[in-house]
This record gives structure tokens, C-alpha cells and sequence, in this order.
């Protein structure tokens, strides 16, 4: 049954995808807005069919933060990106460059949200990164980054990057630490039944050093996220 639900949850989200990403076309070439109530639109529906197929739905603990800031997320699923878009105010999400190369997806994200940056440049990224967020914080829209890079199983031993403490230290602006329990639902293909915990954490004020701030960034995702984690039902 998990396999037969998954399977429509997949036919599902490729023909949502495809449909959507052809009849809105046109929004690549107008206003970064419309591209972006777009992808929430998309977001929500790729999300309702994950509830109305596998029976796999979601709570927010906690108050999404407004304004500014950067917002930093445990990274264990597709999901993740998914249900952060929607939650959050209009987010920039911070991803690697390659993803952009994606049709249709790709396309959309660097219209809509995107602040790409090639991991294989160095300093180079940093600076890119950098301008990018500039323009965005000015616009009072928050940054969404996934300090580890990229997915991580429940569990596995982090791996935190200092991408996200360049940015909260050359910006001066607060950072919000998220948990989250996605990977015991969105398991690559299979997606399981049940409610995956999404928790905005007591955000970091600005101004810390970077040797307080990346343990404090850490130590606050990886506590929280072990402690939705053992409390599964």
C-alpha cells in the first residue's frame, strides 16, 4: 500500500509540475512576484497531494519570523524547500547552482527565489552569495539557507557549513534556527503516513562572533531536531 501510495503521490507531482510549469511560461519574462506566487501556488498543491495520497501532513511549532532575516533549517527532504516557501514570507532560498539547470524547476526557482551559488568557487561564492542577499534583506524578505548543505538522514552526524555565518556576520541581522523530522516521512521515493514537525526555534541575535555563533547554530537545530525525532509517535 505505502509503495501504491507513493506511486500516485510521484504521477501526482510530475503532472502538476509539467502542467504548471508550461501554462506559466509566460511569468519568466514579467515581474519576479508573479513567478513567485506561483511556486507557492505549486507548493501548496504539490503538498495537498502529499496529504490527499500517502496521508502525510505537517504542524508548524512556533512563529514564523517576519522581515529580514536568515533563517537557518536542518535540510532532510525535498519537503523541506517545499513547506519553508509557503510557511516563510516570500523567502530567498540559498541552493546550489546545478539545480537551476533543472527545466521547468530550475527555471522558476532562479525567477522566483533563488540565491545560487557554485561551491566549486571559493571566496568567489561568498562575495556572490553575499550581493545577492544584500538586495533581498533590503527588500524585507527573509533569507532561507540549509547550513549542512545538503540532505542529511535522521540521525547522521552533522556537517555544519560557514556559508551561514558569512552572511549572518557581514549582514548584522538575527538568525532563526528551524528543526525539523521530515526524513522519517519523505524517504526518497516512499513517502510514509503521519505529521512531520517543522519548528522555528529562539532566534540568535546579531552580532556574535563567528567561533560563538556556528556551535550556538548547531547545538540549537541538533537538539531540537534529536528531540522531534525521539518524540514520534
Amino acid at each position: 500500500m505505502t509503495f501504491l501510495r507513493s506511486a500516485l503521490f510521484m504521477a501526482w507531482f510530475v503532472v502538476l509540475t509539467l502542467i504548471m510549469g508550461i501554462l506559466f511560461l509566460p511569468l519568466l519574462v514579467g515581474p519576479r512576484k508573479t513567478a513567485a506566487w506561483m511556486a507557492r501556488l505549486w507548493a501548496r498543491a504539490s503538498l495537498w497531494g502529499l496529504k490527499f495520497f500517502c496521508g502525510t501532513g505537517m504542524r508548524v511549532i512556533g512563529a514564523a519570523p517576519n522581515g529580514g532575516v536568515l533563517v537557518a533549517s536542518k535540510h532532510m527532504s525535498m519537503w523541506d524547500t517545499l513547506a519553508l516557501y509557503i510557511v516563510l514570507d516570500d523567502p530567498a532560498i540559498v541552493l546550489k547552482r546545478g539545480l537551476l539547470y533543472i527545466p521547468f524547476y530550475g527555471w522558476y526557482l532562479w525567477k522566483a527565489t533563488a540565491i545560487a551559488i557554485d561551491r566549486s568557487a571559493g571566496a568567489d561564492a561568498l562575495r556572490h552569495m553575499a550581493r545577492r542577499a544584500s538586495a533581498v534583506l533590503a527588500e524585507g524578505r527573509p533569507i532561507l539557507i540549509f547550513p549542512e548543505g545538503t540532505r542529511k538522514k535522521p540521525g547522521a552526524a552533522p556537517d555544519y557549513k560557514p556559508g551561514v555565518a558569512g552572511l549572518y556576520g557581514i549582514f548584522k541581522v538575527a538568525c532563526v534556527p528551524v528543526a525539523l523530522d521530515s526524513g522519517c516521512y519523505w524517504q526518497g521515493f516512499t513517502k510514509l503516513p503521519g505529521t512531520i514537525s517543522l519548528e522555528f526555534l529562539q532566534a540568535i541575535p546579531p552580532g556574535l562572533r563567528r567561533s560563538a555563533f556556528m556551535p550556538l547554530l548547531q547545538e540549537r537545530i541538533e537538539t531540537a531536531t534529536d528531540t522531534l525525532l525521539k518524540s514520534r509517535p
